[in-house]
């Protein structure tokens, strides 16, 4: 469903997403760890498979990656009960996270880089304009960049998902020209999919924004991390002109399917400040 949005602004959504140049990549714990919350090779190496497909297109791609937690919970066999232990365990995973990247790419030839980010990181201008001419220069020598909050230190983060308005503020710091968030579920629906099975996906949100925030308002209750943020964050971009896709990471050839113009997961059209 698409909840009221008309079919040829729909599509033409899809248009600009599937022409986008430069796309940031938003993957989730959830993408990339098992049941028992480790990091997953199977996920990781799918998620990898599926950007690939975006840079033989010779699209640029930045991606946002959530799960050194996980990753660090795997190494050490360590429950991150406390902040203190969720922050210890990031240092952990973190590297592990990015030796586990470094080989995947490596399949491809491809190079990848590190940055780990705070707030203030997007909050002050200096640190910002550094921050945007490293990922200008990173891109311009053929490597991805890996961005992912600075967990060790920014305990904040840790407890309200953050990655997810990371994502949303790297798009429009970089110029990217769409965002694509990965996640467990296929999208946005009207309930929780994993719990009723009546829930229908919502195809394209827009002017229907409001209606949308209404239903996830009234039929989730995840906190941290959840749909909420997601929604927000892909909201976020769409009222600066660029298009955003909540999409289910273990979806065959997702990102293809989004370069395609094929529909895929729940799409946000640009509204350009329009309600």
């Amino acid at each position: 469903m698409s909840k009221g949005l008309e079919e040829a602004t729909v599509t033409e959504a899809r248009r600009l997403a599937a022409d986008a140049d430069r796309v940031v990549v938003k993957a989730g714990t959830n993408s990339l760890t098992d049941d028992d919350s480790n990091l997953d090779d199977g996920k990781l190496d799918k998620l990898v498979d599926d950007i690939e497909d975006l840079l033989s297109r010779g699209k640029d791609v930045i991606l946002v990656s959530s799960g050194a937690i996980g990753a660090g919970t795997g190494r050490i066999e360590q429950s991150s009960g406390t902040v203190e232990e969720s922050q210890a365990l990031s240092t952990v995973g973190q590297s592990h996270l990015m030796h586990r990247y470094t080989e995947s790419f490596d399949r491809y030839d491809r190079k990848v880089a590190q940055l780990l980010l705070t707030q203030h990181d997007l909050e002050n201008p200096e640190r910002f304009t550094n921050l945007r001419n490293t990922v200008e220069t990173l891109l311009d020598w053929g490597v991805v960049p890996i961005i992912n909050e600075n967990d060790a230190v920014a305990t904040a983060e840790i407890r309200i998902g953050d990655n997810d308005m990371l994502s949303s503020a790297a798009t429009m710091g970089v110029d990217a020209d769409l965002l694509v968030t990965l996640t467990d579920v296929g999208g946005v629906y009207t309930g929780n999919p994993k719990e009723d099975d009546d829930a229908e996906r919502i195809e394209a949100v827009g002017t229907n924004y409001d209606e949308v925030q209404r239903i996830i308002g009234e039929t989730t209750s995840d906190g941290f991390g959840g749909i909420q943020t997601k929604v927000e964050g892909a909201r976020d971009v769409s009222e600066h002109g660029i298009p955003a896709v909540i999409a289910k990471s273990t979806d065959p050839d997702v990102l293809e399917r989004i370069a395609t113009a094929k529909p895929v997961g729940t799409i946000f059209v640009p509204i350009n400040g329009e309600r």
